[in-house]
Order: structure tokens, then C-alpha cells, then sequence
């Protein structure tokens, strides 16, 4: 596979997950009702905390490979 072909692949195929996981996160958001949902300060702390954890291991793998395909010049 060329790399052109890979570029596309990456940008048709990252679009639609960001919107699915932007849609997801609204979805959490829809929790934050409290005509229809109870929850503490404990529940919310879990669910960030989870999620910003999952985010940053994410983008670590991101960070690595871009880090990996550097060429130093001094």
C-alpha cells in the first residue's frame, strides 16, 4: 500500500471515529441530567478520571511513533 493510499485510509477512517467518540461524549454528557439520573461527585471524578487516563494512553501511542520517525541533525 502506498503511502498516499495509507494518508487517505488515516484521514477517511480517523474523521468517522472522532465523530463517533465526539458523539459518545455528548452521550456521558446527557448523564449530567438530574431529572433523570442521581449520581455523586464520586461517580463523576470516575468517569473523567477514566477517561482522561484512556485519552493520554492513546495519544502516547501517537507521541511514540511520531517520535520514533525523527531524524536528529545536529
Amino acid at each position: 500500500m502506498s503511502n498516499n493510499e495509507k494518508r487517505n485510509n488515516f484521514k477517511r477512517i480517523s474523521g468517522k471515529r472522532m465523530e463517533d467518540t465526539i458523539e459518545k461524549f455528548r452521550l456521558i454528557g446527557n448523564l449530567a441530567n438530574t431529572s433523570n439520573y442521581e449520581y455523586t461527585s464520586m461517580d463523576v471524578e470516575r468517569i473523567f478520571n477514566t477517561l482522561r487516563r484512556e485519552l493520554f494512553a492513546q495519544e502516547k501511542k501517537f507521541k511514540s511513533k511520531i517520535n520514533q520517525n525523527k531524524i536528529y541533525s545536529w
